[in-house]
């Protein structure tokens, strides 16, 4: 028997499986659920998670911050003095900023 008989019949009694083979094979490498495209949508959906992470975090904080600001009186004037440099009027603001050191080192 001859190399090419016998692949011959290696393809004729196993033809169902090479088709089923290569067929998944295509379907695995190309297409919208190829394994590459489940990679990226897996890391795709790590990184929402992270950033889901991170907003309920912040929500946490900002609901924190409301209720000190509903039972403190003066936690409306620490953050008004805090975050947006505003003063009574008897006061003065001074603000000390990093750009010289910054520039410094560059």
């Amino acid at each position: 028997m001859t190399l090419i008989n016998k692949i011959w019949d290696f393809i004729g009694h196993n033809k169902y499986w090479l088709v089923v083979f290569f067929g998944v094979l295509i379907v695995g490498i190309t297409g919208d659920n190829s394994v590459l495209t489940h990679w990226q949508r897996l890391n795709e959906i790590e990184t929402l998670e992270a950033e889901i992470n991170s907003y309920n975090k912040q929500y946490e904080e900002d609901q924190n911050m409301i209720k000190r600001i509903q039972t403190d009186p003066h936690a409306i004037a620490k953050i008004a003095r805090e975050q947006y440099y505003m003063k009574a009027d008897d006061e003065d603001i001074f603000v000390f900023s990093n750009d010289y050191k910054n520039e410094a080192t560059n």
